[in-house]
């Protein structure tokens, strides 16, 4: 597909090509019509977590701890997206599926970094709602504006040095098998796998990265649940219950939606041959549809959220009439 580097030291070829061609789908006809919805999702993407950033931005109500982490996760899905569909739709639909090493590094680093944040800004939710349920009385002093702001740069910085340290071991390796990556985007098992060196720390890697950064939010965010929902076992009025299992239900649909497609597939190619096409088809729906569906989550399931818009809407609409009202006096004491 591109030609090859080679670097001779001591009788051992380091092989590093200049571009990477992304192959996509295989055998699959009018398949350019599956990349046109993926762009469709991301303008939805777009629009749906600008809009409830912009929510809890003017919205006083929402400048709570638990809303600096939703505006997070919006922000999170919006860059995550970011990240991957527009390169996807010019890998795709403007064939331009020759990519340069580094412009693949840097891609396969900000995909990976953005999609580390959405999880464990799930798993920041769910000590929320376990701290609000289980500890009620001593919430607002827990869970503060700044042991929030702490946490999130406490994400960023780990999340940024896992995932450099990932992609900087792909600079060690000797890409002398082929030049193709079996994949949607500069994936970091489809590239380690064409090295002809030893990639045993890769491997090692890509391990302890599903299991820190999948695996582990979710065993702590199940965990989470199952005290929370022994407290709630424990409430005598039915009502207060339901009231309170209400404020999990947005998050609960956010972790089902996020973990189920990604474990799903990782679990059954364990036990059998997945084909390529079957894992880009899942593999990509589960990277562009939860952001897209979080911030409609958010909207219509949280009460204060949907409150929040009310009162801005009913806000710019008092302050539109009296700017008409103003308006119309300036006209009428000019004409006279």
């Amino acid at each position: 597909m591109s030609s090859m580097q080679s670097d001779s030291s001591a009788n051992v070829t380091f092989v590093r090509p200049v571009t990477f061609f992304i192959s996509g789908f295989f055998n699959i006809p009018h398949a350019k019509y599956y990349y046109v919805f993926l762009s469709l999702v991301y303008v939805v993407t777009v629009l749906g977590n600008s809009f409830i950033m912009c929510i809890i931005y003017l919205a006083r109500r929402l400048h709570t701890a638990k809303y600096i982490a939703v505006f997070h996760l919006a922000l999170s899905d919006l860059c995550g997206s970011s990240a991957l569909i527009p390169k996807l739709i010019d890998i795709f639909l403007f064939e331009h599926q020759d990519i340069s090493y580094e412009a693949c590094l840097a891609n396969m680093f900000f995909v990976f970094h953005f999609m580390n944040l959405q999880s464990l800004t799930l798993l920041v939710l769910a000590y929320d709602r376990l701290v609000a349920i289980c500890f009620p009385l001593q919430y607002h002093t827990i869970v503060t504006k700044p042991a929030m702001f702490l946490i999130i740069g406490v994400m960023w910085i780990f999340s940024v040095t896992f995932i450099a340290s990932m992609v900087s071991l792909i600079t060690r390796l000797s890409i002398c098998r082929s030049n193709v990556v079996n994949s949607y985007f500069c994936d970091h098992g489809p590239i380690y796998r064409l090295a002809c060196n030893d990639n045993t720390s890769n491997i090692i890697m890509a391990n302890i990265c599903f299991g820190l950064l999948v695996c582990m939010p979710l065993i702590l965010i199940i965990v989470s649940y199952f005290c929370i929902a022994s407290v709630l076992l424990k409430i005598a009025q039915g009502a207060d219950r339901i009231k309170a299992m209400k404020t999990c239900t947005s998050h609960f649909m956010l972790v089902v939606i996020l973990y189920v497609p990604l474990l799903g597939i990782n679990i059954a190619a364990l036990a059998t041959f997945i084909h390529p096409n079957a894992r880009i088809i899942n593999n990509s729906l589960t990277q562009t549809i939860p952001p897209m569906l979080n911030p409609i989550i958010y909207t219509l399931k949280t009460e204060e959220v949907m409150q929040s818009i009310k009162e801005l809407y009913k806000r710019n609409k008092v302050n539109t009439i009296e700017t008409i009202k103003k308006d119309t006096e300036n006209k009428r004491s000019t004409a006279v």
